[in-house]
């Protein structure tokens, strides 16, 4: 069977598993089975077994489900209510006010955590209704959440990156630290986005969040000093060379645990739940990559990634073609496909292309956690929607309608870092 025959049954493949309701593990090992079957005479058994095994015992996968734990940590216990808390006198200020707190509270948070379903879970479940209690824009309120909530996988710690990482066989420190400048951009992008509104539409809200003198400033920091306090040791160990990403991980799982019971926060039922949540999450994100792994080897074993970079190389596109041209392919596969699922295939089939581009891998990881940023708020199966549809019960259409201006902020940036790849590059370079 040709070569194309055999990519488009395997396509078909997919597409009829995930519009089945099948998990996206079992679709992506069912297409990798096809592709072996139909492409070539290797036994796949063996190669799922060797693969597999080889792909999934990365040391650098080892920092994943450390980081998840942490993120639980935090998740379970009221350090999130503390940071919101510490953070909506300091943006009252601002146009649009207690919005920058799903902002700003979604970065802080993320950076300790890592996660986006968690921070959008946790700072949502605080600043929804409190939101609502002052009539604050019920579209901006859930718009900024979901969207700001994405920044989880790019400030660091990522797991995101940690598996773009060990796929592209790329320094995960340099990734974290390539991951700084963008998001802070990114989130200062979005703030914007508040206060414009904020000052164009002119919202009527209940003025009970009073602007804050210095006196209360000093009063409510001390909420945010227990996060700052991780993302500082989290950040500081990987950034000074001290820790690995893996050992960073430690630290910051320990950490946690420390501050929230130094603050009395944790409990055994908590603690209990954060590792029951972080092993749920750990299986979850190690079957689809494993299962990720094996489609990508299958594709491979049949010559696709090979194809794909011929197939490029006779279009003859320009640079920054080629990335227009994988944005769009990547935002429609947001719609089908999780952002691991995204990250493990995008790496294994592109990277020759990529390579023979001329593009720094550092600078297209940051590019690909991006845009699967952005495949997070694209609507049918976006993560963020859903998460935000269970705190709210709203349909997800009115989530993704909310969540579209910030799309097209991301749009924005995604052109913004093409230009001006140094956004990406230039920390790293400093290491």
């Amino acid at each position: 069977m040709d070569l194309i025959t055999v990519a488009l049954a395997v396509f078909f493949t997919l597409a009829v598993l995930l519009t089945c309701g099948v998990w996206i593990a079992i679709s992506l090992l069912g297409a990798g089975l096809a592709a072996l079957w139909l492409g070539t005479s290797a036994p796949a058994g063996q190669v799922m077994v060797t693969r597999i095994w080889g792909g999934s015992t990365s040391w650098t996968l080892t920092a994943l489900p450390l980081f998840i734990w942490m993120g639980e940590i935090l998740f379970r216990t009221r350090l999130s209510e503390q940071l919101f808390a510490g953070l909506s006198p300091m943006v009252s200020r601002l146009p649009g006010r207690l919005l920058h707190v799903n902002v700003f509270g979604s970065g802080i948070f993320a950076a300790a955590c890592g996660s986006t379903a968690a921070t959008v879970a946790t700072i949502g479940r605080i600043t929804l209704p409190e939101l609502e209690k002052r009539n604050y824009s019920t579209r901006m309120s859930l718009g900024s959440l979901v969207a700001a909530g994405t920044i989880g996988i790019m400030i660091p710690p990522s797991i995101t990156f940690i598996v773009y990482g060990s796929a592209a066989e790329v320094s995960v420190t340099r990734l974290f630290i390539a991951g700084i400048i963008p998001g802070l951009i990114l989130l200062a992008m979005m703030s914007s986005l508040v206060t414009i509104w904020a000052l164009w539409t002119k919202p009527q809200v209940k003025q009970d969040e009073m602007a804050a003198g210095f006196a209360e400033y000093m009063r409510v920091a001390g909420g945010l000093l227990p996060v700052l306090f991780l993302i500082l040791i989290v950040i500081g160990s990987i950034y000074t060379g001290q820790a690995t990403p893996t050992e960073a991980g430690a630290v910051g799982v320990v950490g946690a645990l420390v501050i929230s019971f130094a603050t009395g926060m944790l409990s055994w039922k908590s603690f209990m739940e954060s590792v029951d949540g972080a092993l749920q999450t750990s299986c979850m994100i190690g079957f689809i990559t494993m299962a990720a792994i094996f489609l990508t080897v299958a594709m491979a074993y049949v010559g696709v990634p090979r194809w794909i970079a011929l197939g490029v190389a006779n279009m003859g596109l320009s640079p920054y073609a080629l990335i227009a041209l994988l944005t769009l392919v990547f935002v429609i596969l947001g719609c089908f496909l999780d952002g691991i699922s995204i990250i493990v295939l995008a790496t294994s089939l592109l990277l020759p292309t990529i390579t023979q581009a001329g593009f720094d891998l550092i600078w297209f990881g940051v590019y690909l956690v991006l845009v699967v940023e952005m495949s997070m708020i694209t609507p049918p199966i976006g993560l963020n929607l859903f998460v935000a549809q269970g705190l709210t019960r709203r349909p997800i259409s009115e989530i993704s309608i909310a969540a579209l201006p910030f799309f097209c902020i991301m749009v924005v940036f995604v052109v913004i870092l093409v230009w001006f790849p140094a956004i990406a590059t230039y920390l790293p370079t400093k290491l």
